[in-house]
């Protein structure tokens, strides 16, 4: 991206800021002091989970042949797939009971994926889950915030708007002050408009469709719970850890 092109994408002329997707986080992670993840279904829900239960979080690219050798290396759990019976997952409902002091690394095509490109950057996982907790953490970080809707994934791997994200996004949005772009405007507007309806919109948009067919109804039903969590995932050091608890030591 020219110089010129970022002058435009870089939403330089406000403190809050919203764009999609990895073409967002190259556009806006070296201008904002903040970058938000969020990836609501799964990848940032499954984080804000296992956080919280104090298990840390190695987000990585997906489909790569490095990351059995990676897990390795840092001495983690390597998520399986999900629906796995016997391991944790991208299903949120598989870390419900994740133990205290696991490492898992967890690839995925957007959340993990974006995580590592802004991780240069105050990096937090963001979801409808930990919204409020995020917001106050980033703003006691930084005046100008970055919130990244992640998207899913068409066949050919291009990127899908996906509303779960964008609503998402807007929540947290809705408890940052400060100056917010068109962009932030409307993702704050698309939560404010369905902040009473979460579980409803989550469970009957393409993704959430797409997972109850699969079985997985309760990933879903978690991953609507507005502000259910207090917990705040910092990337550092290449994982995902509680925020709060690094404070402490």
């Amino acid at each position: 991206m020219g110089a010129r092109e970022n002058m435009y994408y870089s939403q330089s002329s406000y403190e809050i800021c919203c764009e999609w997707g990895e073409e967002g986080v190259k556009a806006l992670s070296t201008t904002c002091d903040v970058i938000i993840i969020v990836d609501v279904l799964s990848f940032c829900t499954c984080v804000d989970i296992a956080v919280s239960r104090d298990a840390t979080i190695y987000p990585y690219r997906y489909k790569d042949d490095t990351t059995a050798e990676y897990a390795k290396s840092v001495q983690a759990t390597l998520a399986e797939a999900r629906g796995s019976e016997t391991g944790f997952s991208l299903s949120p409902r598989s870390l419900m009971q994740v133990p205290p002091g696991t490492k898992l690394v967890m690839p995925s095509p957007n959340g993990a994926t974006l995580s590592l490109l802004s991780q240069d950057a105050f990096t937090l996982a963001g979801c409808l889950r930990n919204a409020k907790a995020i917001a106050n953490v980033a703003q006691e970080k930084g005046k100008r915030i970055a919130v990244i809707p992640a998207g899913e994934r068409w066949a050919d791997n291009t990127l899908r708007f996906a509303v779960e994200d964008l609503i998402g996004a807007g929540a947290i949005i809705s408890y940052l002050c400060g100056s917010k772009s068109p962009e932030a405007e409307i993702a704050l507007a698309s939560f404010e408009r369905n902040s009473e309806n979460l579980e409803n919109i989550l469970s009957n948009c393409s993704s959430g469709l797409e997972l109850i067919e699969r079985g997985f109804a309760d990933d879903v039903r978690l991953a609507s719970a507005l502000n259910a969590s207090t917990c705040v995932p910092h990337l550092q050091n290449a994982a995902y850890a509680s925020f709060r608890k690094a404070q402490l030591h």
